[in-house]
């Protein structure tokens, strides 16, 4: 009889062991958690369906006067969640309009560009150029200003939200 309870707390002790996880296991061990209120999903934005093409007299004037650009109608098909444009730098570069230092108020703006090149120095990173094919993410806020470009220079413009706001800082 002593032999036999013996037994069974060994066998208790080495079902409470947990078994090794493998090199290759990712499985997490959840725990139940308290109760809480459901999280309410935010419901998206409408968005429809946009096609826009390059039509002559596309570009025109906006924000800057040394930059002509094409809306490409993602502001309205995203009810104004987002803003796409191709900005076409207007040559020459004159770095005496355009060294101006700014920032963007915004949530996401991402510059990639499609023709030329534009350099540009931004707060805390310096001076940098970009080229075609080159992609860059401006964080929110971030002091820049643009101090060259190509005669060609193209870019596409991606910015959440749609209508937001850029302050001169000279």
């Amino acid at each position: 009889m002593a032999k036999a309870r013996g037994m069974r707390k060994a066998a208790r002790r080495t079902a409470r062991v947990r078994p090794q996880k493998s090199a290759r296991s990712t499985r997490k061990v959840s725990r139940p958690r308290a109760a809480t209120a459901p999280k309410t999903k935010k419901s998206p934005r409408r968005q429809r369906f946009v096609a826009n093409h390059l039509e002559p007299g596309a570009f025109k004037g906006g924000l800057r006067a040394y930059a002509q650009y094409r809306d490409l109608s993602i502001a309205d098909a995203t009810d104004g969640l987002v803003v796409a444009h191709v900005i076409k730098m207007v040559p020459p570069c004159d770095p005496a309009v355009v060294s101006k230092q700014h920032y963007h108020d915004v949530e996401f703006q991402m510059i990639y560009v499609l023709k030329g090149w534009i350099k540009a120095e931004y707060g805390g990173h310096g001076v940098v150029t970009m080229r075609q094919g080159s992609c860059w993410l401006q964080p929110p806020r971030i002091k820049h200003a643009v101090l060259d470009y190509s005669d060609d220079c193209e870019l596409l413009e991606i910015v959440l939200p749609a209508d937001f706001k850029t302050v001169e800082l000279e």
